[in-house]
C-alpha cells in the first residue's frame, strides 16, 4: 500500500476544498459541460469494458445494460443538473418549473418525471414523484430545496467515498451528486471488482482531476481502511454492504459487534450510505389476461435476472396472493421466464457461496438453465426464514403466499409483511391491473404511503427510481448507525431536495400495442432494461448519444428500434 501518494491526494483535495466550494455556479456549469462531451467520447470503451468485465457479448441484447446502468444515467443526470444550475444561476429556484402537488393526507408530492413533452414521449404513461417528510408544504417546499447554494460562505469539505462494484454508473453519479449537491470534493476509492472503470473516468473526469477536485485510490481493504481513519478525511459515503458499514463505524470482529450493541462508533467523520436489502415485489390478485401473465413474467424475471442479479434493489421475495387462481400459472411463467433468459455468469464473488447457502432451503429448486439460478418456493412467512434477512445478491427468487380474500385485504397484509419482516428498507414493488387499481385507489395509495422503503415502484420496477436523475436514491429516512438497514442519506437527487422521504416510479400495467385492447392509450413498448427485451442493446445506446445533446432527430431511430423490442 502506497500511503504516500495516498496522503499526497488528501493533500491536493484538503488545499482545494474551500475553493470547489466557493465556485461559481457558472463555473461548475463549464465544468458539466466539458464532462457531458468526455462522457458521450468515452461511452463505448466505459460499456465495452463493463460488457467483458461481466461476460456479456457486446452484441447481446444484455449488453443493453450497460449502456442503460452507466454512461446514459450519468449523462442524463449531468444534464438534469446543469439545468438546476442555470436556474440557480438566473436567481430562480431549483424546482421552479417541477409540479407540486399535497397528497389528501397532506404529504407534499414533486413530479420529477416527466418535465416536458419529450419526456413524455421517450417513456410513454410513465411518471416519477418524490414523496417529502413530515412538515415539508408546497408553501415552503422551495425553502427545503439546494441548501447548500444558499450558504454565504460556504466551507468545503473532502469526502471518501467507497465505490460500489456491482451497476458502473454508481461511482461517478454519487461522485457529482457530492460535489455538485453538497459541496465536497472526493476522494473516490474504487472497487477492485470494477476497478478496471478507474481509467476510463478519469479521461471522463480529468478537468477534475486536473483542477484537484477528484483523486482516485486503488486496492483492497488494507487501503479503505486506512482511508477511512484519515485525519484529512472529514467524511465518507459507502455504497455496499451493511457488514461492510459495520466494520467502519465499529470495527472488526467481537469487539466491533460490542461496540454496536453499545452504540459507541471508532469513528466520529459522518457517514452517509446505501446499502442494499431483501426487496419484495407484490403481485395483486385481479383479472388478468393470458398476455398479462407472460408480460409480468418477463417484468419480476428482469427484477431478479438484471446485472445476474448483483443490484441492491433486485426483488428477492415475491409475495403473491394465497387465494388467487393466477398466483400458480404466474410462478409456472415466473419460471420458465428465469429458467430461459439469456445464460450469463454471476460475476460477483460470492455469488456461488450465496447461491448454495440458499440452496439449503427445503423448497429450494436449482433451475436446469446452463447457469445457476433458483426458487425457494412457499417460504414460510411466519418464522425468520434466511431469505427474509439476507441479502443474497445472486440470481436467487424466493416466494411466499399471504392469505386475503379480496385485494383490499391481501395489500394491507402484504405491506405489512414487507415492512415487518424483509430486512432493508431500499427498494419495493406493487404490480396491480388497471381495473383492479381503480377499484382499490385508496388502498393502493395507503399501500405506497405505509411502505418504508426509500424507492417503490409501480408497475414498474423501482429501479426506475435509480436511473431518474431527478429521484432521491436512498434508503427509506429514519435509520442510525447501530440499526442501518439500508442506509442514510440520499444521492442523485438533481433538484436538491433537503427533505425526500421516497421515489415512487408509476408505470404502464401493460404494453404497447397490447394495451390497445385494453382501452389503454399509450405507447408504452416492452422496456429497454427488459432481459426479454430483443432490441435493448441498440435502443440503450441511442438513448445515451440522445442524452448527450438531446437532439430531436433522433427521435424517429430511438422509437423505431424500441418498437422492436
Amino acid at each position: 500500500m502506497d500511503t504516500q501518494n495516498l496522503d499526497k491526494s488528501l493533500t491536493i483535495l484538503q488545499s482545494s476544498k474551500d475553493r470547489w466550494a466557493r465556485l461559481s455556479v457558472s463555473d461548475k456549469i463549464g465544468y458539466i459541460d466539458k464532462t457531458i462531451s468526455l462522457t458521450a467520447t468515452h461511452a463505448e470503451e466505459w460499456v465495452m469494458a463493463a460488457s467483458e468485465a461481466k461476460g456479456l457479448n457486446p452484441e447481446s441484447p444484455l449488453s443493453g445494460e450497460e449502456w442503460l446502468g452507466g454512461p446514459y444515467a450519468f449523462l442524463t443526470w449531468l444534464q438534469y443538473m446543469k439545468n438546476t444550475l442555470k436556474l440557480l444561476e438566473n436567481g430562480k429556484n431549483a424546482i421552479h418549473k417541477v409540479k407540486i402537488k399535497s397528497r389528501q393526507e397532506g404529504q407534499t408530492v414533486a413530479r420529477v418525471y416527466p418535465n416536458n413533452l419529450l419526456e413524455k414521449l421517450l417513456l410513454n404513461h410513465y411518471c416519477i414523484d418524490v414523496w417529502m417528510r413530515e412538515g415539508v408544504t408546497p408553501d415552503n417546499i422551495e425553502d427545503t430545496v439546494a441548501g447548500f447554494y444558499k450558504q454565504d460562505n460556504p466551507q468545503g469539505e473532502v469526502l471518501l467515498i467507497l465505490g460500489a462494484g456491482n451497476v458502473s454508473s454508481i461511482v461517478p453519479l454519487d461522485i457529482f451528486y457530492k460535489l455538485y449537491g453538497e459541496g465536497k470534493v472526493v476522494m473516490i476509492k474504487m472497487n477492485p471488482i470494477n476497478d478496471y472503470l478507474g481509467p476510463i473516468f478519469e479521461k471522463v473526469f480529468a478537468p477534475f482531476i486536473e483542477n484537484e477536485f477528484i483523486q482516485f485510490a486503488y486496492g483492497g481493504g488494507d487501503v479503505g481502511a486506512y482511508l477511512t481513519r484519515h485525519e484529512l478525511v472529514d467524511s465518507i459515503h459507502i455504497t455496499g454492504s451493511a457488514r461492510t458499514h459495520d466494520i467502519i463505524v465499529f470495527g472488526p470482529g467481537e469487539e466491533g459487534q460490542k461496540r454496536k450493541r453499545d452504540n459507541q462508533p471508532v469513528t466520529t467523520k459522518p457517514i452517509s450510505s446505501e446499502l442494499g436489502g431483501v426487496s419484495p415485489t407484490i403481485v395483486v390478485p385481479g383479472p388478468w389476461s393470458k398476455g398479462d401473465f407472460k408480460f409480468q413474467a418477463e417484468h419480476i424475471a428482469t427484477q431478479k435476472l438484471q446485472n445476474s442479479g448483483h443490484n441492491c434493489i433486485a426483488t428477492q421475495v415475491l409475495i403473491m396472493p394465497e387465494e388467487w387462481t393466477g398466483t400458480e400459472r404466474l410462478l409456472q411463467e415466473v419460471e420458465n421466464e428465469i429458467a430461459n433468459a439469456e445464460k450469463r455468469p454471476a460475476y460477483y464473488p460470492g455469488s456461488e457461496d450465496r447461491q448454495n447457502a440458499a440452496r439449503e432451503h427445503a423448497n429450494a429448486k436449482c433451475l436446469d438453465s446452463g447457469v445457476d439460478r433458483t426458487i425457494i418456493y412457499d417460504a414460510d412467512s411466519q418464522i425468520d426464514e434466511p431469505c427474509f434477512r439476507d441479502e443474497y445478491f445472486s440470481p436467487v427468487l424466493a416466494t411466499i403466499s399471504i392469505p386475503g380474500d379480496n385485494p383490499s385485504a391481501f395489500i394491507q397484509a402484504a405491506v405489512q409483511f414487507a415492512n415487518e419482516k424483509l430486512d432493508g428498507t431500499l427498494g419495493a414493488n406493487i404490480i396491480i391491473d388497471p381495473k383492479t387499481a381503480r377499484e382499490n385507489i385508496s388502498d393502493l395509495d395507503q399501500a405506497i404511503a405505509d411502505l418504508k422503503y426509500g424507492s417503490i415502484g409501480v408497475n414498474t420496477w423501482c429501479a426506475l427510481a435509480f436511473l431518474a436523475a431527478g429521484g432521491a436514491w436512498g434508503a427509506y429516512p429514519g435509520h442510525t448507525y447501530d440499526n442501518i438497514q439500508s442506509g442514510i442519506g440520499v444521492v442523485h437527487n438533481a433538484f436538491l431536495f433537503d427533505k425526500t422521504e421516497k421515489t415512487v416510479a408509476t408505470g404502464p400495467f401493460r404494453n404497447f400495442p397490447r394495451s390497445l385492447l385494453h382501452g389503454e392509450l399509450h405507447m408504452a413498448p416492452r422496456p429497454p432494461w427488459f432481459v426479454s427485451n430483443k432490441t435493448a442493446h441498440t435502443t440503450a445506446k441511442k438513448l445515451t448519444y440522445f442524452a448527450e445533446k438531446e437532439n430531436i432527430l433522433a427521435l424517429p431511430g430511438i422509437f423505431a428500434s424500441a418498437l422492436r423490442g
